[in-house]
């Protein structure tokens, strides 16, 4: 579950969002070069997937898929987001809950999360101090980033309200 606003909580500035047909592009051009055939049931994944505003879960997908082609299998599910995941058009997220979370994953539109240990909200924000600050880094110390990711886990204002009132 996403949070709804995809914004930064200080800046108020809008984040760029991913790249959507850049993506499919790069998703067909990578299933021509590996012979990898666009079923039915993979486009139906693929659009829904490509539909979702959250950081979305197989089970989640799964169900939303469902409501469009019930035929639709867990695995088939699951193979089609791990191709996803090879391609580089979406981006896994294990954000200690037990679940893998998946959203598109665009290096144009790059941000960071703020994960509530509370209630599962997940708030995404761009900082460019702490962009700045890691390629500081990595120069200092010689080091080529490829990739990257920052991850806050503690507990969003929402449930530190709850938590006063039930004081």
């Amino acid at each position: 579950m996403k949070s709804g606003e995809a914004h930064s909580p200080h800046s108020g500035k809008k984040l760029k969002a991913p790249d959507a047909d850049r993506l499919r592009a790069d998703l067909e051009a990578y299933m021509t070069r590996r012979g990898l055939r666009s079923t039915e049931q993979r486009r139906v994944i693929i659009d829904t997937f490509f539909g979702s505003t959250e950081h979305i879960t197989i089970d989640t997908l799964l169900r939303e898929v469902r409501a469009v082609d019930a035929r639709v299998g867990y695995a088939t599910v699951y193979r089609t987001m791990k191709l996803l995941t090879e391609s580089g058009v979406v981006q896994e997220h294990k954000f200690g809950d037990g679940f893998t979370r998946y959203e598109l994953s665009d290096d144009d539109a790059h941000h960071d999360h703020l994960i509530c240990m509370e209630c599962g909200k997940i708030t995404e924000f761009e900082e460019p101090a702490i962009e700045e600050l890691q390629q500081k880094i990595a120069k200092r110390y010689g080091f080529l980033v490829r990739a990257h990711k920052h991850e806050m886990y503690g507990v969003c204002s929402d449930c530190q309200t709850k938590a006063r009132v039930r004081r």
